[in-house]
């Protein structure tokens, strides 16, 4: 049988093929959005490092950058607002009504949705909070669009299109992910994954007011009170200024108290790689890597840590990585800016002696500014 006449099969589709066919109901999708998280009157800060993040996309593509707020009536819910327009903000979009209060995914999806139908952004950034992580996900399935969860990375391409990076594989890869045919382009970033962009007063600009069209018999979860976290106090490694952190190389769970005794000397947050985690050795919310805590302390003292990937997108926004470990060849050694090979069982109750010694309480206070 011949094959002369046989049609060629056309080639597969590119990704920049694929996008060049987005429908043309999402065409006139414009615009940065970033959600500010507000709750019992706090925003929370990973809401003005994505102003930052959103400032920069919002300029590749030249178009404005919003920040979207919701909240009970009042001076807080304002408050919000004001601040975004110092952390770079062209223009608000508030929704103020008691149904939000308090966080409800109902309430919140519905005033979510509304704006996102309404006045169609083309990017839209939430924070990898719990209430970030709830919120971004029943709106994404809401709209029928894309999600890209924990972005390490956010970039726009040649023609446009939200290139969002986060690890994958158990973090032994990094991938980019695109929204082809779908908007608006959904991401969320985890706290102090990046950097918190500079405030500036300025007085507040545009703002575009919408009502919530929903009563609280429309929804199913009601409030009956607010108990606070009995772990109030527990570690905020991420916002620590400087950290100390143990890993599996320190041998023994008594070691670990090498690593609190430095802390303690010089005023540090402490915390350990995933291993001691999950050998029990140390709670949930002292781990440091791309399953625990994302840090961007002025000073990280990594001790018996390897420095295998998911640690690594944990710690690398650090001004100063200060590594121990007996292995010259510990990948950790190719990120940190000073490596000290040597025992750190011997080493540290040396190093402590010597900060107890030579800093005072306002030294150590010194040295966490």
């Amino acid at each position: 049988m011949s094959t002369a006449n046989r049609e060629t099969p056309p080639p597969a589709a590119s990704r920049a093929g694929m996008k060049k066919k987005l429908p043309e109901q999402f065409k006139d999708y414009r615009h940065v959005w970033v959600f500010i998280e507000l709750e019992r009157g706090q925003v929370h800060p990973v809401s003005f490092e994505l102003l930052g993040e959103g400032r920069k996309l919002a300029d590749k593509l030249g178009v404005e950058l919003a920040a979207v707020v919701l909240g009970p009536p009042g001076e807080a819910t304002w408050h919000a607002v004001a601040e975004a327009f110092a952390y770079g903000a062209d223009l608000a979009y508030i929704i103020e009504d008691p149904l939000l209060a308090h966080y409800r995914n109902e309430p919140f999806t519905k005033a979510m949705t509304d704006l996102l139908n309404t006045y169609k952004p083309e990017i839209l950034l939430l924070g990898a909070t719990t209430l970030g992580r709830d919120l971004a996900g029943s709106v994404a399935t809401t709209l029928l669009t894309g999600l890209t969860a924990d972005c390490t990375e956010l970039d726009v391409d040649a023609d446009g299109s939200l290139a969002a990076t986060r690890p994958t594989f158990g973090g032994s890869l990094l991938c980019t992910i695109y929204t082809i045919n779908h908007r608006p382009q959904m991401a969320t970033v985890r706290p102090r994954v990046m950097a918190m962009p500079q405030r500036v007063d300025k007085p507040v600009g545009r703002v575009i007011q919408h009502t919530l069209a929903m009563a609280e018999e429309d929804v199913v979860t009601k409030i009956l009170g607010f108990l606070p976290d009995s772990q109030s106090a527990k570690a905020n490694l991420a916002y620590a200024n400087v950290v100390v952190a143990g890993g599996l190389g320190l041998g023994a769970v008594e070691n670990l108290q090498l690593v609190k005794n430095l802390a303690r000397a010089i005023g540090a947050e402490y915390g350990c790689s995933r291993p001691l985690v999950q050998k029990g050795w140390m709670p949930a919310d002292r781990q440091i890597g791309q399953t625990g805590k994302t840090i961007r302390p002025k000073l990280y003292i990594a001790i018996g840590i390897s420095g295998a990937i998911q640690h690594r997108v944990g710690v690398e926004g650090a001004d100063l990585i200060v590594a121990i470990n007996t292995d010259p060849n510990a990948p950790i050694f190719d990120f940190a800016h000073l490596g000290i090979v040597i025992d750190a069982i011997r080493f540290l109750p040396a190093l402590t002696e010597a900060f107890t010694r030579r800093l005072s309480p306002h030294n150590r206070d010194k040295l966490a500014s």
